[in-house]
């Protein structure tokens, strides 16, 4: 009996040793950087919320973390309002544009993200789109001018939404040198690329402080239709 407890003493005095030395030898997990900004407008007077992302593209030397599409994601049409406005979306995934509206939409896009005009579909319909390529989609309805809404399709998972106090926080990024990338509805693109500037990001948090921009006091709702021109705000559409 003595034998077989003194055994079962040195049996657990092993295992503690083992553990503790594999412990010490684990790599400790990286904390990564955090990232936060605001966004100051320079128009005084102005509390809209407005629509905004940042993100991190990682520059030469900086290991990219893959960001890959997973199931679909969704733009429904109802009530003439696309849901939800703004959507930030890998490259490649499919986004369903479902018609929960009563009367025919078409919905389209002819800007610097992906183009295509999905034509007149009816009500209780569906239709879909790949984004292939990175970059911001602004969609449009070409019944109804006052449906818009947003997709930004990124190849980085290291992004942020604006929240109700137009501020941004990344968290548990690798430590290197990114490029700032922001985009804010209504901004003009020339303005946005102003905005963007190189970092390099090491253990902790960087503050970058108030982001100043020439945001509108109001949602821009002047556009084209796919034709390019205004829409015939005179005529009654039976749609």
């Amino acid at each position: 009996m003595r034998s077989r407890g003194l055994c079962k003493w040195l049996y657990f005095a092993v295992a503690m040793i083992s553990g503790v030395t594999w412990a010490q030898n684990r790599p400790a997990k990286n904390p990564g950087a955090e990232v936060r900004l605001h966004i100051a407008s320079v128009q005084p007077g102005n509390h809209r919320h407005v629509p905004a992302v940042i993100w991190l593209e990682p520059l030469t030397g900086t290991p990219a973390l893959p960001f890959l599409p997973q199931g679909h994601y969704t733009l429904l049409q109802k009530n003439r309002t696309f849901i939800p406005h703004l959507q930030v979306i890998p490259v490649g995934s499919v986004v369903q544009f479902p018609n929960a509206d009563p009367f025919f939409h078409n919905v389209f896009s002819l800007y610097r993200g992906k183009r295509f005009d999905l034509g007149l579909y009816e009500a209780g319909s569906s239709k879909s789109v790949i984004f292939s390529r990175e970059g911001v989609s602004y969609i449009f309805c070409n019944i109804h001018p006052e449906m818009s809404a947003v997709v930004l399709a990124l190849s980085t998972p290291l992004y942020a939404i604006a929240d109700a106090n137009e501020s941004f926080v990344i968290r548990d990024i690798p430590l290197g040198d990114y490029k700032l990338r922001v985009w804010i509805e209504g901004v003009p693109q020339s303005t946005l690329d102003k905005l963007s500037h190189s970092l390099h990001l090491s253990f902790g948090v960087t503050d970058l402080g108030n982001l100043k921009a020439p945001i509108l006091r109001d949602r821009p709702t002047t556009h084209a239709n796919k034709f390019g021109r205004p829409y015939d705000r005179d005529s009654e559409s039976i749609y």
